[in-house]
This record gives C-alpha cells, structure tokens and sequence, in this order.
C-alpha cells in the first residue's frame, strides 16, 4: 500500500495485560514483525465501560499508536472489538482488524450442532457482536452468551491452576454445558490463560476457539493480501516489541514476562489522556 513501509511495526492495543495473549500469538506467527504494545492499565477494565468511554478511549490509544508510524492496528481487546473498531477504522487510513470477527467465523465454522457458547466481559456479551457476526455466516446457529466478570482478576492475581478458579469455572459454565454447546469462544483476551481449566470442566465434546489465536491468523492473511508483511529478519539488539501504559509499567512487565518469555526489559508509562480528541 502506497506511504506504508512493510518494515513499520504493528500496532496492538488492549485495556491492560489480556491482550497479551494476542500479542504472544502475532510474535509466534509472524516472527519477523515488529510490535508496539499500549496497554491502558489505568482505565482498565473496559468491560464495565459504556460504549461513547470505550470509543474514546480507543480513539485516544489509535492516536498514540499513529505516532509510532504503525502500519496497521490490532484492536486486542473484545471490548473495545466490539464497540469502537467499526467507528475507528472510519477516522484512520490504516488496516485494522479487532479479535470478534475472526473467532465468530471460526466458531460458526467449527460447530456440528449449532449450539455456540462464548464467555466474555459483560460489555461485549451486551453488545451481541459475536452473535451477530456467527449469525451472518451461520444463520441456523444458536449463540448463548455468559458474562464471567472473576476470570479477570483470577488471572490477573496469577490463579491459573487454582481450586477457587476451578470453582469459578464451574459455576459460571454450568449453564453452558447444560444446554449442551459444542463450541466455546474464550471471548475476552485473559481467558486463553486458563484455557486448560475451562476445557477440563467443558469435556473433550466442546471446541475452544481462541480468538487471540485466529485473530493472529487471520492478521497474517490481511498483511499478505495488502503485501505489507516484512520478510526481512529483525537484527539482533533491534527493539523488536516496545510496550507502552498508561499506569503501574512495573506490575505489567512483571505479567508480561510470565505471559510473553521473549524478555520484556521495559514498559514506558506515558499519559494517554495527552492525546488529542
């Protein structure tokens, strides 16, 4: 695309550490990229948030991200997915993609009986985007959506393979499995750190979908199709992934860390409120 160098970084933004797991993902896929990481731990979660907050908050980080000369823009937040990428990519002339519509396809790909469950924030269950989008490409599917607020700071707190996290789990996924789904859409970007518990309570007969997984896949499709993938190999000592915040860049480096294993050695905090409307 005319004006974007291949070799410029990809931009991923999220409401603090979730997005993550998208960004570990981009790195496994698509070695030779270069990432800047904004994580917006002041404000987070995003979850509770109406929809004009989550807008603008998004708008504020897709500014700050420009100034990094990206090349594209992942939104790695389901939140913000669902309610501000469609308004964004209107304002700005980069290729964006959110995490929503590359699990929802897979999903409404995968399911044999058409009963699809997703998990999320409560924000993103209230906005329907996963159930309007597996509609668009499934029509006969039934999507039943469960908000699981306590994954979050589960995750957050480090209780990965816990028994109050099992507890969590069971309660909240009951439902779900009483209906009997065979596809679950880990639909918030903590959820893939404890996808071996919610596999362990839904059964071998339900399929995960990771959209921080999909989501990188289908990034590669979009930057090949545009040929803005760089094939040249990042030179050793490059600052290959930069991570920027908005509170706490020592907690997050911490997470980080135990996420990522590629060695984050710093996170910036800055002030996103600076950036322009």
């Amino acid at each position: 695309m005319d004006g974007i160098r291949k070799n410029a970084p990809i931009g991923v933004f999220d409401s603090g550490v979730g997005g993550l797991t998208v960004a570990r993902e981009i790195m496994r896929q698509l070695p030779n990229e270069r990432i800047v990481y904004f994580g917006d731990t002041a404000r987070v979660p995003y979850g509770n948030k109406s929809k004009d907050t989550v807008t603008r908050y998004s708008r504020q980080i897709a500014r700050f991200l420009l100034t990094k000369e990206v090349k594209t823009i992942v939104v790695a937040c389901n939140t913000a997915s669902a309610y501000a990428l469609d308004e964004i990519e209107k304002e700005i002339h980069l290729p964006m993609i959110g995490v929503v519509k590359p699990g929802a396809k897979v999903a409404a790909e995968v399911t044999k009986n058409g009963k699809i469950g997703v998990i999320a924030t409560q924000a993103t269950i209230d906005s329907n985007s996963y159930s309007d989008y597996i509609k668009q490409k499934n029509p006969q599917a039934t999507v039943l959506g469960k908000a699981c607020p306590l994954f979050v700071p589960l995750v957050e707190e480090g209780l990965l393979e816990d028994p109050v996290t099992d507890e969590i789990a069971m309660r909240y996924l009951s439902e779900l499995i009483d209906v009997g789904i065979d596809t679950l859409i880990l639909g918030c970007t903590h959820y893939p750190l404890i996808r071996k518990t919610i596999g362990r309570i839904m059964g071998d007969g339900v399929t995960l979908v990771n959209p921080a997984y999909e989501t990188a896949r289908a990034l590669k499709r979009q930057l090949e199709e545009r040929n803005l993938l760089n094939e040249e190999k990042i030179d050793l000592g490059t600052n290959q992934y930069q991570f920027f915040v908005s509170d706490d860049a020592d907690k997050f480096k911490n997470f980080a860390n135990s996420i990522i294993r590629y060695g984050i050695l710093s996170a910036k905090t800055i002030n996103i409120e600076e950036q322009n409307e």
